[in-house]
């Protein structure tokens, strides 16, 4: 059994690499990635997670594994940033603000499909000008939904989680642990 990772991200291989899993093979997928309208958080990262599983060329023995990372601040989804002035526009609408991230894990192994989503409550500090100017400068919120990584810099603005830290980065291990191994995956943290 191969496994296959249907995502472009290098936090998801670094990831997975913490529980001793090293993919065959990756193959981000190539789908819409636009909220349907009036889509609400959760259930769109499901989606996300789901439509990039089922997106990822593989053979019927192979395991694809994809997941989709969303920030929510109430009904609405924060994605990734088209430019700098996007990314000061939504670390503007978190300052201060508890929000959510939604990540989505999806398994396929033919067409058996296994789906868990993962949700934390994040909470931003108030954030100045200056340090959102600063924030910026780094270019970390580049690619990242709701334009920041807990991983790197902006974990200084972030005070406290409610939930799975490594689902904020991009993969809740604990699930995704538990997802491969009921599909007959070996995690064995070697």
């Amino acid at each position: 059994m191969r496994l296959i990772l249907g995502s472009g991200s290098p936090r998801r291989l670094e990831l997975l690499a913490q529980i001793g899993v090293v993919p065959d093979a990756v193959r981000p997928p190539d789908i819409n990635e636009d909220p349907e309208k009036a889509e609400l958080p959760r259930p769109y990262c499901a989606r996300m997670a789901r439509q990039k599983a089922l997106a990822v060329a593989a053979d019927a023995t192979d395991l694809v594994l994809c997941a989709d990372t969303t920030v929510a601040l109430g009904r609405r989804i924060l994605g990734k940033p088209e430019n700098a002035a996007d990314a000061v526009r939504m670390l503007h609408l978190m300052s201060g603000r508890r929000h959510k991230v939604i990540t989505g894990v999806a398994l396929r192994l033919g067409d058996k499909l296994w789906q868990r989503d993962v949700v934390t409550t994040v909470q931003m500090k108030n954030l100045s000008d200056d340090e959102i100017s600063a924030y910026i400068r780094t270019g970390d919120w580049l690619g990242k939904a709701g334009a920041y990584g807990i991983q790197g810099p902006a974990g200084a603005l972030i005070p406290w989680i409610n939930g799975s830290f490594t689902g904020v980065v991009g993969l809740p291990l604990a699930e995704t642990a538990n997802l491969l191994r009921g599909a007959g995956y070996p995690v064995d943290f070697a």
